[in-house]
């Protein structure tokens, strides 16, 4: 596998962009000692800017869920790009696409779209605290909700106390209306109730935690969160930003049977482009203006090119009622084929998921939380991925992240990664 190119774009990109890359996760630090450049991506395919080819098991991040260029996706922008690349002004599609997204999704009966997840959290965040009157938010350890301040905190020196700000920038006072909690533990979400429930306004939660690795929800834990937001009067904000339209059509929502007040949706509903919402109970959206008193505003919000490719996207999921059934039963193939590769290699390896994605982490399990991921050895991570680069596969760059399969995938790149994993296990066995 050749990479001067990619070293050389980077020695570039390292004058005119900070650490060289324009989100963290992308300088690959954890298993490499620069970035891979894509150049473009085809079907189950990515290519680097050094012609090296991958099977794509990261799908940018999850939203690719049909593979890379995919033609209704793709024929979808172009129709769209010839009548214009954005309006300012409200179009026809964003129409479109909030009817299919509201009658997908059990809990949401309006929604507002935005740019990004992170924006999505953050106007859900203000929205909460405006209905309820209350200022304290809890998010739960590990769980990633983007950039947003009063989101980037860690927890304090109690289960139950006020968080501290987790970067430079993010002032103190901010973070002190968060609390965090350890996620999967419902006795401390009941403990911070007890304490401070008459000032909590909302929990926002992963309903399958996926930016600490695939941790799911243990047995009667989104239950517990819903009945103790009601009994307090807290809204509970489902951050869907990867489970939305992954594990399944009607969301983590739908697939729990349950119904959060809030919901935030990201990239996966606009086909890969930037894109978000929130949405959620009709009396709780009705407070954003210009019909209530809640700001919140985007020029680009709705942008026609996002509308468009969500929209292609999400048709052809619909249109497939095969199609999610196909999804899990590619994840289920590779968590098993991981776990029979690692057992043969002699390396302890949990490897665990849910529909449509799944992680792999170098430690004995369960992982319930942040605490057990703090057991991963990061070590074993990069070599086992190294070996699986050399072999043409591209896992996330970072140990504690999940595995994204397409439905891109078929027998011949299942066959590209049954045959590497075996060289790779033992790369990882073998790691310090």
């Amino acid at each position: 596998m050749t990479t001067d190119n990619s070293r050389l774009l980077y020695e570039r990109a390292r004058q005119v962009t900070p650490g060289g890359v324009n989100s963290p996760v992308r300088s690959m630090r954890q298993v490499r000692p620069y970035p891979l450049f894509a150049e473009r991506g085809e079907g189950a395919y990515v290519y680097d800017a050094d012609g090296n080819r991958y099977v794509d098991l990261l799908c940018s991040w999850g939203p690719l869920i049909l593979g890379h260029g995919h033609p209704a996706v793709v024929g979808a922008i172009k129709e769209q790009a010839e009548r214009a690349l954005t309006f300012g002004i409200a179009s026809r599609l964003e129409v479109e696409l909030a009817e299919l997204l509201t009658s997908a999704l059990p809990a949401v009966d309006e929604l507002r779209f935005v740019s990004s997840g992170t924006e999505a959290t953050m106007s859900a965040i203000r929205l909460a605290r405006a209905f309820t009157g209350r200022d304290l938010i809890i998010k739960f350890a590990g769980c990633y909700h983007g950039h947003v301040d009063a989101l980037l905190a860690r927890a304090g020196s109690g289960a139950a106390l006020s968080a501290l700000p987790v970067s430079p920038g993010v002032p103190g006072k901010v973070a002190e209306d968060t609390i965090v909690l350890p996620y999967n533990d419902l006795g401390a979400i009941e403990q911070a109730f007890r304490e401070r429930g008459d000032r909590i306004a909302a929990v926002i939660v992963e309903p399958i935690a996926a930016n600490m690795g695939v941790v799911p929800p243990v047995e009667g834990y989104l239950v517990g969160l819903r009945r103790v937001t009601r009994e307090h009067g807290a809204l509970l904000i489902f951050d869907e930003v990867i489970t939305g339209f992954r594990v399944g059509f009607s969301g983590a929502q739908g697939m729990f049977g349950l119904d959060p007040d809030l919901t935030c949706l990201g990239k996966v509903i606009g086909g890969g482009l930037p894109v978000g919402a929130y949405g959620g109970r009709r009396e709780i959206m009705e407070r954003i203006a210009p019909q209530g008193d809640v700001y919140q505003a985007g020029t680009l919000s709705g942008s026609p090119i996002a509308m468009a490719a969500g929209l292609a996207q999400l048709s052809e999921l619909a249109r497939d009622p095969e199609a999610y059934r196909r999804l899990r039963e590619l994840g289920l193939t590779l968590e098993r084929e991981m776990r029979e590769a690692a057992a043969a290699a002699g390396v302890a390896c949990t490897v665990q998921g849910a529909p449509g994605l799944l992680s792999a982490f170098f430690c004995e399990g369960p992982v319930r939380d942040q605490a057990d991921t703090e057991r991963n050895q990061i070590a074993r991570y990069r070599a086992f991925w190294q070996s699986m680069a050399e072999s043409g596969v591209l896992l996330p760059p970072a140990a504690n992240e999940a595995i994204f399969p397409s439905l891109a995938l078929g027998d011949t790149e299942l066959e590209i990664i049954r045959g590497a994993l075996p060289a790779a296990f033992r790369a990882a066995a073998s790691a310090d």
